[in-house]
């Protein structure tokens, strides 16, 4: 039933040309006027209206075809054509499809026709009134330009489809570019964390097998591999660091990544721009593994940063909550919240913070809070590894 009620739909004005040829064919026949027999008017008048059909795959020429063909028909019999209802509503549609026409060349063409075609049946009519030869040409010419107008309407609604379309992929392939460079920056900032520890299980191998005695030369070799293996890691890790890095970088990243210890200097950083920020710190503070201790204070700058950018706020707070399992991060400002309806969208900051919190195993949420503003929420595991 579906598949019959969609082709009822796209095949509607074909049955509406098929229907109305037959009703004229049969008004004519049954009509017995005119100079001519039935016989031969009945099938001039279909011959009017069924070019139509071919509208499809000919959208010129069908429509053209149906106004040139009324016109020499009307040499033939002057009321033929102007006499049934059918053939005058086959007109409108004709003239309606010249202007919809996608080519405008062919469309204005199609007007040269159908007002010439319009005065040429209405001329041949031997009882039209004098102001037909002006009001007639000039109706079909106004369902001309209905069709024109419901084609350029046609064409716009495309054109903002196509741009939705493509403004659409550009934000997706932004999104995965930005996703892209916060996992190559994580992995820059990992590199001294895990540098650091190889390098000094490195050293303290190196220490041991220095300290065994000769007799232990199988202890020694094993230390020896340690040694060996370790300082190959750290040089494969640099090499893919140096691959990693911005060529067109400034050197920031050569500086120390910076932890939870240095979120005071932050925050006054945040200050000296504009927007107080209040601290709040529950549970008893501990040291944080290396890469999440980078993680966190990169989460909070990121999330003052979108408060800064997009916020309009006059206040911020941040919340650090330490727990046995877990850290909880919570960016607070009193601004105009998620206002995605006055043309803002959430930045690449909001995505960066979305890689962070994947790496770790842990939870993000962001929203609007009941007193407004824009809440950003994030959970990092303490007992899970990084992925």
């Amino acid at each position: 039933m579906e598949r019959l009620r969609s082709l009822a739909r796209g095949y509607a004005l074909e049955a509406l040309v098929a229907a109305l040829a037959v009703e004229s064919t049969v008004e004519v026949a049954l009509r017995h006027e005119g100079q001519r027999p039935a016989w031969l008017t009945a099938p001039g008048i279909a011959l009017v209206i069924l070019p139509l059909l071919g509208r499809r795959r000919f959208p010129f020429s069908a429509a053209a075809a149906s106004w040139l063909i009324a016109a020499a028909v009307s040499f033939i019999d002057g009321r033929l054509v102007v006499t049934p209802v059918s053939a005058f509503i086959a007109a409108m549609i004709s003239s309606f499809l010249l202007g919809n026409l996608n080519d405008a060349r062919r469309a204005r063409t199609g007007l040269a026709i159908v007002v010439c075609g319009a005065v040429i049946v209405v001329y041949n009519d031997p009882a039209h009134p004098r102001g037909q030869l002006i009001f007639i040409p000039l109706l079909f010419a106004i369902v001309w330009c209905a069709g024109l107008v419901l084609r350029e309407r046609a064409r716009h609604a495309e054109a903002a489809e196509r741009r939705a379309t493509r403004a659409e992929q550009e934000r997706e392939a932004a999104t995965r570019v930005a996703a892209a460079q916060e996992r190559a920056r994580i992995a820059r900032e990992l590199h001294d964390t895990i540098a650091h520890a190889v390098s000094v299980m490195v050293l303290q191998a190196g220490v041991v097998r220095h300290k065994l005695p000769e007799a232990h030369a199988e202890h020694k070799d094993a230390l020896r591999a340690v040694e060996q293996t370790g300082r190959t890691a750290l040089a494969d890790m640099r090499l893919l660091l140096d691959a990693m890095r911005d060529p067109g970088g400034d050197g920031t990243e050569l500086a120390p990544q910076p932890g939870l210890d240095r979120l005071g200097q932050l925050l006054d950083e945040v200050g000296r721009s504009g927007l107080p920020v209040r601290l709040r710190v529950t549970g008893d503070r501990f040291p944080l593994p290396g890469g999440l201790n980078i993680s966190a204070y990169r989460i909070v700058q990121e999330g003052l940063t979108n408060v800064l950018k997009h916020a309009n706020a006059g206040e911020a707070m941040v919340s650090l909550g330490y727990d046995p399992g877990q850290l909880s991060i919570e960016v607070r400002d009193n601004g105009q919240g998620m206002a995605l309806g006055n043309g803002h969208r959430p930045g690449h900051g909001l995505i960066g913070i979305r890689e962070r919190v994947r790496l770790y195993d842990g939870e993000m949420t962001t929203g609007t809070p009941a007193g407004g503003g824009f809440l950003l929420q994030v959970r990092l595991s303490l007992n899970g590894q990084s992925r």
